[in-house]
């Protein structure tokens, strides 16, 4: 990858860019607190060609959301479900969401 290339994928969010010392720093966390999620398969960060963690910024958001739920008293384990089912909702939400468009754009009449 030439330098023109990494530059052009700084914007990219899932674009695995920040170490898991930057990434832990970023959030006000351990490292420890990161490596728990990995297992808990939350996130799970690529790894470098040295075998060292990278995280996206996509993946910091959602461990962001995970130490919010911690940080008000929720288990580590509990936290990381809430995660995947609000995940799950926001997805299903989108896909009914674009089904209603497609149905009222190919019947208007039905929508009136």
């Amino acid at each position: 990858m030439t330098a023109d290339d990494s530059f052009g994928r700084l914007d990219d969010d899932d674009y695995p860019a920040y170490t898991m010392g930057r990434a832990a720093e970023m959030l006000g966390t351990t490292q420890g607190f990161l490596r728990a999620l990995g297992e808990s398969r939350l996130i799970t960060p690529l790894r470098s060609e040295g075998g060292h963690r990278r995280y996206s910024r996509y993946q910091l958001r959602i461990a962001a959301r995970a130490r919010e739920l911690v940080d008000q008293g929720t288990p580590i384990e509990s936290a990381c479900r809430i995660i995947v089912l609000e995940d799950q909702l926001e997805e299903a939400q989108s896909i009914n969401a674009e089904y209603r468009r497609t149905a009222e754009s190919s019947n208007p009449t039905a929508a009136a």
